[in-house]
Formats: structure tokens, sequence, C-alpha cells
């Protein structure tokens, strides 16, 4: 099956803290970037994760945010730092790749205005920020 969303990452699951509605899984991925990913319990219950279980997460890209600078004082724990490698600004938005440790790449959705602002161009330092409830988690 082929799917739209862009950001496809595989890792490996570490931790998983369930709750009675709502679970918070752990995962690794290749380059050892830890991110977490808020799914139903159900959810882990029926694909069957558990510790060591390889997976992959799905965000789309607009759901990904970027920052430049020191980040600090967000309660979005998932924070990659990376460096963009291309910017394509048709229209209103402007679709951002941005290259992180371990040759992935993680596109994002934002304004053009915002790449204005942010002074955003190929070569910039950035930190990808994923709320852990817009990520998806596939399993094989």
């Amino acid at each position: 099956m082929s799917i739209s969303i862009r950001n496809q990452l595989s890792g490996t699951v570490t931790e998983i803290t369930s709750g009675e509605a709502i679970s918070a899984v752990k995962i690794r991925l290749a380059a050892g970037q830890e991110v977490v990913a808020a799914v139903t319990t159900e959810a882990v219950r029926e694909l069957g994760i558990t510790n060591g279980a390889q997976v992959q997460i799905l965000v789309k890209a607009t759901e990904v945010s970027l920052a430049v600078g020191e980040v600090s004082g967000l309660s979005i724990r998932n924070q990659i730092p990376g460096t963009i490698t291309a910017i394509d600004q048709g229209g209103a938005i402007a679709i951002v790749k941005v290259a992180v440790e371990g040759g992935e790449t993680i596109t994002s959705a934002i304004t053009k205005a915002a790449v204005g602002d942010l002074g955003l161009a190929a070569g910039s330092a950035v930190t990808v920020l994923i709320k852990s409830t817009e990520i998806s988690i596939a399993a094989p």
C-alpha cells in the first residue's frame, strides 16, 4: 500500500507507558534519535507493539514545525536537529526538506511567510518539532 504521508521513518520501540486510553510509545530511530508517539492503548494492543518491535512512524508534513536557534520552553518533546536541503516556495505554503542524522529526510509544510520570517534557506540549521500526538505508528 502506498500513502501520501511524506514522513515515514523506521525505528525500534524502546519503552511503552500505557494508560487507560492513551499510551506513550518511545521509539529509537536508525541514527539514535528518540521520539515519543502518543497513540491509543487499543492501537498498541491491536498492532502487537511491544518493546523491541520494529515499527514505522508516520507524520504528515503539515504537522512538522521548524525552529531556528535554541529551543526551550516548549511542551513539544520531539525535537530533532537537522539542516535544510531544499525549499519549494510555490503558492502560500512552502515545502521544506530537512536532512537529519542518519541520512533521513523530514519534510515540513509551513507558510511562505514563516520561511521569510525565520530566514530559512538551504544550509540553514533548524530543529524539527513534532508533537507526540501527531505521530502515527505502523507495524509490519
